[in-house]
């Protein structure tokens, strides 16, 4: 067992992880707890080259999707040698924008290659490790795709590889989520995403605060 604390933040497109994080690491720091941020795919040196050509694509070819998953758990290896264990076996706080559960969601579910198959290679990626807490910020697709529209056109900058993938797809990929929540509702805790920041944030804090 860790003497430290795994979470991570899962979830359709758009789901707001990225602002819940940072105020999570911040009202963490704020009680003295030493914090590791990571997110997936990347976090070491090898992961970012990885988490580049997945969003991407600039080799400017066709990928499939057993390159893709198998990138994903690469990635995903390295960062869990590298940086999860290392830092729960000294007692800190890892916070991690996405994990395993996104694989299984995106490639099992979204990709059709089956949660079992998905199921076992990360645990092989990951050695078994599993997160304390997974905070599923939920969204429909309809209002994941009008927020990514929506700030594209503000940074004028286009979706990503995945993001392009057809509406059907995440549809998929949202039901996965949800079905991984109501089959580990010890570990998962599934938040509305169209709450306010402060709702959405008032939730994890006491969540978390449960749990130190």
């Amino acid at each position: 067992m860790s003497k430290g604390l795994f979470i991570t933040f899962e979830g359709p497109e758009a789901g707001g992880k990225s602002t819940q994080i940072a105020l999570l690491k911040e009202f963490l720091e704020e009680n003295s707890k030493d914090v590791v941020m990571t997110r997936e795919p990347g976090g070491t040196a090898a992961g970012e080259v990885i988490r580049n050509l997945l969003q991407h694509d600039k080799a400017g070819e066709n990928m499939v999707g057993e390159a893709e998953t198998l990138l994903f758990e690469a990635s995903r290896s390295q960062l869990v040698a590298e940086v999860i264990r290392p830092a729960l076996s000294e007692g800190k706080v890892v916070i991690s924008d996405r994990f395993a559960d996104s694989t299984v969601a995106y490639q099992g579910y979204g990709r059709g290659f089956g949660v079992e198959a998905i199921g076992q290679l990360n645990d092989f990626a990951t050695g078994g490790l599993k997160p304390d807490i997974t905070f599923l910020l939920d969204i429909s697709v309809e209002d994941g795709f009008k927020r990514i529209d929506d700030r594209n056109a503000a940074n004028n900058t286009s979706k990503d590889r995945l993001e392009s993938e057809a509406v059907e797809f995440h549809e998929r990929l949202r039901d996965g989520f949800l079905e991984m929540a109501a089959n580990e509702p010890e570990r998962f805790v599934v938040i509305d995403a169209k709450g306010t920041i402060e709702e959405i944030y008032e939730e994890i804090r006491d969540c978390v605060n449960m749990r130190l």
